[in-house]
């Protein structure tokens, strides 16, 4: 008889701070009847792989699961997989970062399940042949990746029915290929395809092995799989069949066949994730160039035959495409160079629990998450973004009591690695980075008492899949259960119209100069130009500490267009922080460098990220003037104001503006247009808010703001 060798794994993630709502959610629709089931199938055998941060949730909520869990692994119908903690992408974290990921899961797994994993769950599947050498030092004997990964590097089909081993500095690892067949056929498709595939792939000899490995999520929580799942009944069908077929399926876990079967060989893999994760990381441009390829390769039938060269990106890319991520990720990086210096110093005596406390903030700040965006990247997402600068913010705030730090530091550095460098102040109540090289723009803003960046945003920028949002309106009526990847859809009708690409990083304290007849609608809609040349362009700087302030200093000599002549302009802001409290305090000076007087329409834009445009309990309030829609969503104008507020009962804080020369101000939200998988989304980002004034400038003329953030009682 012909047999076949089948290997399982599941996945299951959730990420760090996402809703309770959506673990439980998650819990109850996919992994607790996913475990029942399986339950009742003893010959059917599985890895699974729950991240730390999950297992986490699970232990607090449903202690009962994980005992039912337990006595699974027990029996040997599960097989626990090891992987990075928090879900991190590992190449893309610290070497010691790497070891303490990895050691924490398996640590993790050992107290719960009384079990060592044997190998893991690469994050993403995101592959750079170093890891082999952390994988192994961490005493993990395989990982999982995608057929794909070894398609690029060569290999045919007949030659994925195994695994190969990989090497680097001579440590070694065993790397299973992940079948791209049997991850579509399951669960979309038909059990009996599933089973045909197999019989295809059975032989005589019976030492070919089909490697299945995906997330645990499509079994419940992609749209309409619960329904199809378990309702309908396709996994216990499924299971039902592997068990009538075991006489010629034989089910085995990871670790049994790196007991029974040898490797197929010696391989270097290159670098590499998922094939739809390689498009998401192409540059916008090349995003429809990709699909357009793909779709000649298809119309011609040779898209298979030539599989192995058709590539997307780089994983790296994501920090190169989107600025925000790569922030968030220099600061990661920075907040980890601190707890590793502040751990090693043998001269602090820190307590077991409070060094497992500030790595634990730390490794929750690298969950992998937040740092990209496609169908399920969560980038454009507050709701993911929010918990990685918690986090990394906790670890800061714990980083400061054990140093026992009291006073304001200023940096400069090239923290995010464009070079050019950015002024970095930090102090008890308040983190400040600017960016002197893009305008003197403040690019985050984190008020510690509430472990908030308020800057938090990301700005409207065209994506690849915008050409398809007029198909999505029609498509939203799409019936049957299709792999998520070919599902669109609108959540709204005329989506498009909030297709408005920003000409620069939304951040705080960018210097506009309006030309006459300029709207609220134009701003909003990036259609007015600018009659300056200050925006996004560099300025000198100049920094200065004064007991326990500090001064930043910006300046830039540039020019202004009226009446088609150009008029030298002088700019400065001085930006004063002090340490005691949250409080900004801006100086601006506008110099006219000309003879004649220049009629002058100047504004400053801020940006304050609070994650919710239309809850009830966050909303602009004026101290004087009446605000009829006061949602943080919401667009309007408001003349002759001093302050505006801006307030999260929430998240337990106030933001106010204030100026001592009463201002118009205009205020509009940032909401991205994202896909996602359940269809086409608008996401708030921030609202804008800026103070602006129509002047003659003779010689000089002078404006002062305060930027003002209070933690409230929530």
């Amino acid at each position: 008889m012909k047999t076949i060798n089948l290997v399982l794994g599941i996945h299951n993630h959730q990420p760090v701070g996402n809703f309770d709502h959506v673990f439980e959610q998650a819990f109850s629709r996919a992994y607790q009847p996913f475990l029942n089931l399986l339950a009742k199938y003893p010959r059917v055998k599985i890895a699974q792989h729950y991240s730390g941060a999950l297992l986490e949730w699970i232990q607090s909520r449903h202690p009962d699961f994980i005992g039912q869990l337990r006595r699974l692994v027990a029996s040997g119908q599960v097989e626990m997989m090891g992987g990075a903690h928090y879900e991190a992408i590992l190449s893309i974290i610290p070497d010691e970062d790497k070891a303490a990921q990895l050691h924490r899961l398996t640590r993790m797994i050992k107290r719960r399940f009384g079990t060592v994993p044997t190998g893991m769950w690469l994050a993403e599947r995101v592959w750079e042949q170093h890891l082999a050498k952390h994988i192994a030092d961490a005493g993990l004997r395989y990982t999982v990746v995608d057929d794909t990964h070894f398609k690029y590097a060569g290999f045919s089909e007949e030659e994925l029915l195994g695994y190969y081993i990989t090497e680097e500095e001579g440590r070694t690892i065993a790397v299973f290929p992940i079948s791209k067949r049997l991850r579509y056929t399951i669960p979309f498709q038909p059990v009996s395809q599933t089973i045909n595939a197999l019989r295809e792939i059975a032989t005589e000899e019976g030492n070919q092995i089909a490697v299945y490995a995906d997330d645990g999520e499509k079994f419940g929580i992609w749209p309409s799989t619960y329904d199809h799942v378990y309702t309908n009944g396709w996994l216990e069908e499924f299971f039902r069949a592997l068990s009538d077929n075991a006489d010629w399926i034989r089910i085995l876990r990871f670790q049994d066949v790196l007991e029974s079967i040898p490797p197929l060989g010696l391989t270097y893999l290159p670098d590499a994730s998922y094939a739809e994760m390689l498009h998401w990381a192409l540059p916008s441009h090349h995003f429809p160039l990709y699909e357009e390829f793909e779709h000649l390769l298809q119309n011609q039938g040779i898209r298979d035959k030539y599989e192995s060269f058709f590539k997307g990106g780089f994983w790296r890319n994501f920090l190169a495409k989107y600025p925000e991520s790569n922030l968030m990720h220099k600061k990661m990086l920075r907040v980890s160079e601190r707890v590793r210096a502040t751990l090693a110093n043998g001269k602090k005596k820190i307590s077991r629990s409070k060094a497992d406390r500030l790595r634990a903030s730390l490794l929750a700040g690298q969950c992998n998450d937040a740092y990209w965006h496609g169908v399920f990247g969560g980038l454009y997402l507050p709701v993911l973004r929010s918990p990685i600068y918690r986090n990394l913010i906790d670890a800061e705030k714990q980083l400061d009591a054990l140093d026992k730090r009291k006073a304001l530091t200023i940096s400069v550095t090239d923290l995010d690695a464009d070079g050019q460098d950015e002024i970095i102040v930090e102090s008890p109540v308040l983190n400040c980075y600017f960016k002197p090289g893009e305008g003197a723009s403040l690019v985050e803003l984190d008020f510690k008492p509430a472990s908030l960046n308020l800057l938090d945003i990301v700005s409207r920028r065209e994506e690849g899949y915008h050409a398809k949002l007029k198909q999505a309106a029609t498509d939203a009526g799409h019936g049957g259960v299709s792999s998520i990847h070919d599902i669109v859809r609108a959540k709204e009708p005329d989506l498009e119209r909030y297709l408005v690409y920003d000409q620069y990083r939304r951040a705080s304290l960018i210097d506009h100069f309006f030309a006459p007849g300029t709207t609220l609608e134009q701003v909003w809609s990036c259609t007015s130009g600018e009659t300056g040349d200050f925006a996004g362009r560099p300025y000198d700087v100049k920094t200065k500490k004064n007991g326990s302030l500090a001064v930043i200093r910006f300046s830039r000599h540039g020019s202004v267009r009226h009446d088609q002549r150009s008029f030298r302009v002088f700019l400065r802001k001085n930006v004063t922080i002090d340490f005691k409290n949250g409080a900004l305090t801006i100086d601006y000076t506008l110099r006219n460098e000309e003879q004649d007087p220049l009629p002058l329409w100047f504004g400053v834009e801020f940006n304050v990220g609070l994650q919710a445009g239309n809850a009830p309990d966050r909303y602009y309030y004026a101290d004087s003037t009446p605000i009829d829609d006061r949602k943080l969503s919401s667009k309007g104008e408001l003349d002759n104001l001093s302050a505006l507020g801006l307030r999260d009962e929430w998240l337990g804080v106030d933001v106010r503006i204030e100026v001592d020369t009463p201002a118009t101000v205009w205020r509009f939200p940032i909401e991205v247009v994202s896909l996602s998988e359940t269809g086409f989304e608008r996401i708030f980002q921030s609202s804008v808010v800026i103070p602006h004034w129509q002047i003659t400038l003779q010689k000089e003329w002078r404006v002062r703001f305060r930027h003002v953030v209070k933690a409230i009682r929530s």
